[in-house]
């Protein structure tokens, strides 16, 4: 029963994963453009959105991580 609510939290981590780091803007802007990151962009270089969305990316990275590490102490 762990196993699987484990499994289901690591599948939603990496889908999330998968659509934070689209929304991340590159050399030619990202997703993120959408919802008001490239406003004040020329001014400040990185806005508030970028900072949260690179936080927010950090905090499911970590915790996809942690629960592959779950995942491989229950497999032995």
């Amino acid at each position: 029963m762990l196993t699987a609510i484990i499994v289901i939290l690591q599948v939603i981590c990496a889908l999330s994963l998968i659509f934070l780091i689209l929304m991340h803007s590159g050399k030619g802007g990202g997703l993120s453009d959408m919802f008001g990151g490239s406003v004040g962009a020329a001014t400040s270089g990185s806005t508030m959105v970028e900072k949260n969305l690179d936080r927010i990316t950090v905090v499911v990275a970590v915790l996809f991580a942690f629960t592959n590490l779950i995942l491989l102490m229950r497999l032995q």
